[in-house]
């Protein structure tokens, strides 16, 4: 059996995006058409079908990185600033778009919140996690791509 770790990501985000369209629960927003993805760009993005490749992209960190919340996440999806003669500066992507992917995969059953015990508060979600049916998928998608690929037979 592969993992997605076995596939080169772009094959496998590509692969996993189609998987996703036929997912009822992860849909683009109306206001997905207008925005854009961090404060760093200057337009929307211009493929029809971007939110299923930033859900897809979302999933696979999520594997890779075990455990991870949406600040996190802001800061790997972010870039350079252009701030015209002024040195370029560091910025995350915007918020909005990776929490309300991440609702929509919790709301799938595919990812599911981490809590942790706090002293003075009763518990603090520390980020979101894949639930067994995620791995699965991934799984199951990376195997896929193996046996097509001749990597595994």
């Amino acid at each position: 059996m592969a993992t997605p770790y076995d596939i080169p990501p772009s094959v496998f985000i590509e692969k996993l995006k189609d998987e996703l369209k036929n997912i009822k629960d992860i849909t683009p927003p109306e206001w997905a058409k207008f925005v854009k993805t961090g404060a760093h760009r200057e337009r929307s993005p211009d493929q029809p079908d971007w939110w299923y490749y930033r859900a897809a992209s979302i999933l696979y960190q999520i594997y890779k990185r075990r455990i991870t919340g949406v600040g996190e996440l802001r800061y790997h999806y972010g870039g350079c600033k252009d701030r015209g003669h002024r040195p370029k500066i560091k910025t995350p992507a915007g918020a909005k778009i990776i929490r309300t992917i991440m609702q929509q995969l919790e709301k799938s059953g595919l990812v599911e919140k981490v809590y942790q015990s706090h002293p003075k508060l009763q518990q603090i979600c520390i980020g979101r996690r894949l639930t067994r049916a995620g791995r699965s998928l991934l799984d199951r998608i990376a195997t896929r791509i193996a046996r097509e690929s001749g990597i595994l037979k």
